[in-house]
């Protein structure tokens, strides 16, 4: 257990003081993921003093390609006209529907009764046709430095569009909001411990 409590401050290059705290002060927050380390990442910020949402960003070039590819579209139309889809062609479908999971660098630490909860921008949909397949994305407590991938953070991403979408490193792809969560009456506490990254109650 960390006992140290430390306060000291800065000034970062635009001259504004900045206080770091110790370990034992701190809630709930972001890091960056040991691998990304010197490359230029930004912690998740809110751009307004009544903001519920911290922006994420991308922690490199990504390319999102368009569900409307030639072969996907074959495949509509064979339903539509109820023909008959084959294996492949179904293979076809399902993976121009695969979500992308756009990296973000990141890892969030919080309470054990509290998630982050993963949304979509609001510009996303409207202006260029990212969908969040999952609607929501759910961080929890346990996430954060578990033994597959660090807790590194992820926005699952398809793009709805009629063209291919390049993500640059730093845009803004999505926002997280800090939550708390009740439990149920008659748990038994026989909880599995998390053991990886996802699906790591291998459902």
């Amino acid at each position: 257990m960390i006992t140290e409590i430390y306060v000291y401050k800065f000034l970062d290059t635009t001259d504004n003081e900045i206080n770091i705290i110790g370990r034992n002060d701190m809630k709930r927050g972001f890091e960056i993921v040991s691998s990304y380390e010197g490359q230029g990442l930004h912690l998740p910020q809110r751009q307004t003093k009544a903001a519920a949402g911290y922006d994420f960003e991308a922690a490199r070039d990504f390319t999102l390609p368009s569900i409307w590819k030639m072969d996907f579209i074959k495949v509509l139309w064979a339903v539509r006209h109820q023909e008959e889809v084959s294996p492949a062609q179904q293979q076809l479908a399902q993976a121009a529907l695969k979500p992308y999971l756009v990296p973000t660098g990141i890892k969030a630490y919080m309470a054990d009764d509290e998630y982050l909860m993963l949304a979509n921008r609001s510009s996303n949909p409207l202006k260029r046709g990212l969908i969040l397949p999952n609607g929501v994305g759910i961080v929890d407590a346990d996430y954060y430095n578990n033994s597959g991938n660090e807790g590194e953070i992820f926005f699952q991403l398809i793009n709805y569009g009629i063209t291919d979408i390049t993500i640059k490193k730093g845009e803004r792809i999505g926002q997280g909001i800090f939550m708390n969560y009740l439990t149920a009456d008659g748990e038994t506490g026989d909880l599995q411990t998390r053991t990886g990254g996802f699906g790591s109650t291998k459902r």
